[in-house]
């Protein structure tokens, strides 16, 4: 057998036999595809409902492209060298990740990323075979350029405020323009505004542009027309812009580090042009980074026509310079270079001399941009960016934290992983401190995760051939510039480094990016010839039929999964305009059908049919809802939201012990979620305050010492985050609430741990209760009486200064208050006091438990009108009443009435206040 060809030769070779009809309908097919998904798949790992679908339109498109493929490509696919081995190899990756589906802690997730997987092959096999004919590769090649660009000056659009033009050039087939206007092409946080374009994520679409700022110098140098030599110039400015304002300081971090790596790859006259082109941009983007920043956030809170035609000269006019400075080089220069250092070229390691001289420079400027006043040139948000650039600053230790975390779960699922989705299911468990990040920030680590060492080592042997064959093969060979493949090693390259600190390839694009790359890569690796048993019929059909077979199980199940998403997306539709439970109930069903794991419909299906059951006492409703959460949970053990349903369906069932159970049995998958523990620790205090009352001792001691236990956690986590460097932020908050305080001081009063209670109702209820807590007669029914009291008296303040957060924490404090002292006067059988009805029924109205506060109210009535505090108790209790919808008490409302003519007045005002 023949050895490959490459170079002239190559060109000739593959240029003989000519390009038919169909397969350049699968290249038009194909650049759609990458057209379409940009702007339709973006975050995928995670559990929205609004973010499925696209994912499973992707991978039906790219199954039926490969089909097609297939079709055209059977009589010439043939396994005679080792690039054709790759098309074999690649179909373990997405097994892997079928394995994974049988340990996966996520059926639903590692679903969605097993069809993510899927595409990429899709992607690859087609894009290998198609790369292999010169004026495809070209054809290719010149389409990503052009996608990219446009992803750039689509971004520019929304920074300089015309969003209305950019949403209408995308709107017409992207679901992410909402009201004309794409959602979060520009976002905003802590730092300022932040440019996004389509990824909605400042740090990947720098990794966006750093790949294609690479890749537009490398285009410019090798152009050969004048067209190409301005249009890749013109472009560097607005791809550096947009990379300064995206304020990513990852994307800073590794620009340097990927540019001296390509530079390794070059000879010294196109280091010196690589060099000059990317000098001459930086230093004019940098000219009007500052008019920039500010007019994009001047347009971004008020449009005007004059600042948005002023941006787009200062960015116009410096591009436009730019490329005519690009295209003098390369008219003038670069013959000169060429010529001059043709005979130096030719030394052993001459490519070095550049790269190493570019580290030293590297670190020059990083010095004066991060540790001198040089920064200031920059704009205010930039500058402050660059001054933070440390390994005490909080993003960099809570990335060093997340990998720490991710490690202990490698442990725990070495060899299969979790999944996919692994660690968005379990971060929770397995976190030092309370972040929320569904993403580990280093892909690596997160595919490692998810397919264990059996997936990981598949996936980096492939990938890791890859770039040893294509390095060894791009040094030996003469460098054509189209046929060589550095337009796709700079792609993949960069973008895979950057991924060492972000979770890019959670993007789809920038997975089938990566999977072009390496496919281009592959078509100019250095490919050996295989034996000839490789290329027997049986084994190229055997293997076709293997990839037709899987193809179509893929297909039928992206149709199935399209099908449920679509009644998905309708029933949450419906939910807006629609209080018809049979209409709403009808296409969350259909959604199930297939996916009854499908956590956010099996969620909205159980709390509608909890929400009916305790409108009706119907118990067809409750063993729905408890049906439907139990089927979802054994797909689906950590999600949260299924937990907490399936406690409130015990809840309504009457079987307390059995939600305190679910709360206490995956309390450690939540270890720093308060609202958890905070309910965990609500319900043991309940159960044991009743175990307590029927002198149940084993009860009364196995709910205390859960609840204790759990409290414990609670104080052990608060001290625990008082070592975390204080440059590190905390997360979400944790601490011990004054419910948490209140709850756990109860059990340890009941304990006997009488100090013990008082210290822990001072550490939890802070200062707004400091009279009431140091009171002589804590636990009395004085004192819980002074305890509601004061929290209605706080919830008023809030809700009056339009505190929400207090508001909500004040009456949690009362409602508890007032189930303690209604437990304790129930085994005293006493009455509860008119004064605490009154204010727990205020309460319990503020938080919309209408039902029960009208129960409340009415325990502390009287007979007696003429007493004003009566008069007020009927009032609240006859507008709690009315709120619900209920029928009125009509002999106390002529009581009332006859007592004081004005009430009917006051109980309208409490029905129409907002709360």
């Amino acid at each position: 057998m023949s050895k490959p060809v490459y170079g002239k030769n190559a060109a000739q070779s593959r240029n003989v036999e000519k390009i038919s009809s169909p397969v350049w309908a699968l290249v038009v097919a194909f650049i759609m595809f990458l057209v379409w998904t940009p702007f339709q798949v973006g975050l995928f790992n995670g559990q929205q409902i609004d973010f499925e679908k696209p994912i499973y339109v992707s991978s039906l498109l790219s199954g039926l492209l490969l089909l097609v493929w297939m079709g055209l490509f059977y009589k010439k696919f043939k396994l005679e060298e080792q690039r054709d081995l790759l098309v074999v190899a690649s179909l373990l990756l997405p097994i892997t990740y079928a394995l994974s589906l049988f340990v996966a802690v996520s059926h639903y997730m590692a679903m969605n990323i097993l069809f993510v997987q899927s595409m990429y092959i899709a992607v690859f096999i087609i894009a290998l075979y198609l790369l292999k004919q010169k004026q495809l590769n070209v054809v290719i090649q010149n389409a990503i350029l052009a996608i990219s660009y446009f992803i750039v000056g689509f971004g520019l659009l929304n920074w300089l405020g015309s969003w209305k033009l950019a949403g209408g050039l995308v709107g017409w087939f992207s679901d992410t323009v909402r009201g004309g206007k794409y959602l979060d092409a520009v976002m905003t946080d802590s730092n300022g505004l932040r440019l996004t374009s389509i990824f909605q994520y400042a740090n990947t679409y720098a990794a966006f542009l750093m790949a294609f700022l690479f890749v537009a110098v490398f285009a410019l140098v090798r152009s050969k027309k004048w067209y190409g030599t301005l249009t890749h110039g013109f472009m560097l400015v607005p791809i550096i812009i947009s990379l300064l304002l995206t304020l990513s300081r990852g994307g800073l971090v590794m620009l340097p580090v990927v540019f001296i790596l390509l530079l390794l790859s070059l000879k010294p006259a196109k280091q010196i042009l690589w060099i000059i082109h990317l000098a001459i941009a930086g230093v004019a983007s940098l000219a009007i980074a500052g008019p920039m920043t500010n007019l994009g956030t001047e347009l971004n809170t008020a449009f005007t026509s004059a600042a948005a035609l002023k941006g787009w000269a200062y960015l116009l006019g410096a591009s436009a310079v730019v490329a005519v400075l690009g295209w003098a080089i390369q008219q003038y220069l670069s013959p000169w270079l060429q010529n001059k250092l043709g005979g130096w070229e030719s030394r052993k390691l001459s490519s070095l001399w550049l790269p190493l001289l570019s580290v030293v420079l590297v670190a020059v400027v990083a010095f004066l941009l991060i540790g001198t006043s040089v920064r200031t040139v920059l704009p205010a948000n930039m500058e402050t960016r660059l001054e933070n650039i440390n390994f005490k600053q909080h993003s960099v230790l809570e990335r060093i934290t997340f990998y720490k975390d991710a490690v202990k779960v490698i442990k725990d699922y070495p060899i299969l992983g979790a999944g996919g989705g692994g660690w968005t299911s379990l971060y929770e468990h397995y976190q030092n401190n309370p972040y929320t990040s569904r993403q580990v920030h280093n892909f690596f680590l997160q595919y490692l995760i998810e397919v264990g060492i059996v997936g990981f080592i598949v996936f980096m042997g492939f990938i890791g051939y890859i770039f040893y064959k294509y390095i060894r093969g791009y040094l030996k060979r003469d460098k054509n510039e189209f046929e060589n493949g550095f337009f796709f090693y700079i792609i993949a390259l960069s973008i895979l480094l950057h991924s060492l600190l972000d979770f890019n390839l959670s993007y789809a694009f920038m997975g089938i990016l990566i999977f072009i790359g390496l496919a281009g890569m592959g078509v100019a690796m250095d490919s050996k010839p295989l034996r000839r048993n490789w290329n027997t019929t049986g084994v190229r059909y055997g293997y076709l039929a293997a990839l037709a077979i899987g193809t179509a199980f893929m297909l039928f199940l992206s149709i199935s999964a399209i099908s449920s998403s679509s009644s998905a997306v309708k029933a949450k539709e419906l939910m807006g305009v629609s209080q018809s439970y049979e209409e709403l109930k009808a296409p969350l069903v259909a959604a199930l059908k297939d996916r009854p794991y499908h956590p956010e419909a099996a969620a909205y299906l159980a709390s509608m049919d909890q929400q009916v059951y305790g409108q009706t006492q119907d118990q067809q409703y409750l063993n729905e809802s408890f049906t439907v959460i139990n089927r979802a949970l054994k797909d689906e053990p950590y999600n949260k939201k299924l937990l907490q349903l399936l406690a409130t369906s015990y809840e309504l069932k009457g079987q307390s012990e059995l939600s305190f159970a679910v709360y206490r049995d995956n309390a450690d998958k939540f270890n720093w979620d308060i609202e958890w523990y905070d309910a965990l620790i609500s319900r043991s205090q309940a159960l044991a305050s009743a175990a307590n009352a029927k002198k149940d001792e084993a009860k009364k001691q196995e709910y205390l010492t859960a609840g204790l236990d759990a409290y414990k956690h609670v104080t052990d986590g608060v001290e625990h985050l008082k070592t975390l460097p204080p440059e590190q932020l905390q997360g979400r908050p944790f601490s011990v609430t004054p419910t948490i305080a209140l709850n756990a001081a109860k059990m340890q009063q009941i304990a006997g741990q009488n100090e013990e209670a008082t210290a822990t109702l001072k550490l939890g209820l802070g200062d707004h209760y400091a009279d009431v807590v140091n009171s002589k007669t804590l636990w009395d029914t004085n004192w819980y009486s002074s305890l509601i009291a004061r929290s209605y008296e706080l919830a008023q303040q809030a809700f009056t200064q339009q505190d929400a957060d207090g508001k909500v924490m004040y009456l949690n404090v009362g409602i508890n208050a007032y189930n303690q002292v209604q437990a304790d006067l129930l085994v005293q059988s006493l009455p509860v006091t008119p004064a605490i009805a009154l204010n727990a029924g205020r309460i319990q109205l503020m938080a919309g438990q209408v039902q029960a506060a009208s129960n409340t109210l009415k325990l502390g009535l009287s007979e007696d009108y003429k007493d004003a505090a009566n008069r007020e108790i009927a009032r609240w209790y006859l507008a709690a009443l009315k709120k619900a919808n209920a029928a009125q008490d009509q002999p106390v409302y002529d009581k009332l009435i006859a007592a004081d003519p004005a009430e009917a007045a006051q109980i309208d005002a409490i029905v129409n206040t907002q709360y």
